[in-house]
């Protein structure tokens, strides 16, 4: 079936994987009845309240602009059914629509999920595939049901994972294509050819909220994967370890594969300006990038210089007893 007129979107969203899509739906004079976002949340040293990166965006554009603590808050979604969207677009609002509200858009309700589900359902979907080291992932257009990014598939656009790229590098390339298959969705539903495919549940795989224990680096690993868990929590929250008893972020690394290393995981091994070179489970990780506790980041040369780590010493995944 197809539909003529341009549907009237209310859209969901917070972090900056969906601010492209907003941009690009008001580029295109979609008519957008407004924006929900969370709420703001204190954050900084200073610890203000900061708005949301979509409801930043959603302000400069003029458009209204609700922030609920909870959906599920009946007085909001009386105010959904009030606006009478005719389509909901979510993309990472960061709560899953009650089926209330699921119930009110004739259109349905879309989401825009940065995997190619049924892989990676769940809040991180980009981090977890690159520390397990896909080479590829996508961008998924969904109808959205009460259960966890288990519902049809639209569209889906497959998108590869450079080696050297983190997940900072991958969703803002992914946020782009997420936007382009949004519009293709809307023109799609206009022709009357947007066709919907089930999931094969079989096939599904979870990724569930990042946990502080799952940033620091197990240097036992091989060192592929200690460098994909670099690369997967840069540049929020940071991958992590422990040296001289204080944190120490890690930002970038290269991965040093020879099976043969004459140290235990975790020893340094090497000091030089281009490296801190450390022992894995197989392999070395060369550190090109990090941060001391309570210090700005800086190269592996500054902070050679800065705190004259010697071979030997040992980084560790927690604080030593």
């Amino acid at each position: 079936m197809s539909f003529e007129a341009r549907p009237r979107i209310l859209f969901f969203g917070s972090g900056a994987f969906a601010v492209p899509a907003l941009k690009r739906l008001h580029a295109a004079d979609y008519p957008l009845l407004g924006v929900v976002s969370q709420p703001p949340k204190p954050a900084g040293r200073g610890m203000h309240l900061t708005k949301t990166p979509v409801h930043q965006v959603a302000e400069s554009l003029g458009l209204p602009v609700w922030t609920p603590e909870r959906c599920r808050n009946p007085a909001f979604i009386e105010q959904v059914r009030t606006l009478a969207p005719d389509l909901i677009v979510l993309a990472a609002y960061g709560k899953i629509l009650p089926a209330e509200l699921l119930q009110i858009a004739p259109l349905g309700n879309w989401n825009l999920h940065p995997s190619l589900l049924p892989k990676y359902r769940g809040a991180a979907p980009i981090q977890h595939a690159i520390l397990n080291g896909e080479t590829e992932t996508g961008v998924t257009l969904m109808e959205m049901t009460p259960e966890m990014d288990a519902g049809d598939i639209y569209l889906q656009v497959v998108e590869p994972i450079d080696p050297a790229e983190d997940a900072g590098m991958v969703e803002q390339r992914l946020a782009e294509r997420a936007a382009s298959l949004l519009l293709e969705g809307l023109e799609r539903l206009r022709q009357g050819t947007l066709t919907r495919t089930p999931q094969d549940h079989s096939q599904a795989t979870y990724a569930p909220l990042i946990r502080k224990e799952d940033t620091f680096i197990r240097w036992e690993e091989p060192a592929e994967r200690c460098h994909n868990r670099v690369r997967a929590f840069s540049p929020k929250p940071g991958a992590c370890t422990y040296w001289r008893g204080k944190l120490l972020k890690i930002w970038r690394t290269e991965p040093i594969p020879s099976p043969e290393v004459p140290g235990e995981p975790g020893v340094l091994l090497q000091v030089h300006a281009d490296g801190l070179v450390v022992a894995c489970g197989r392999g070395a990780l060369r550190i090109l990038e990090l941060q001391p506790e309570n210090r700005a980041r800086m190269s592996a040369k500054a902070f050679i210089n800065g705190y004259r780590p010697q071979p030997g010493e040992r980084l560790q995944p927690a604080v030593p007893s």
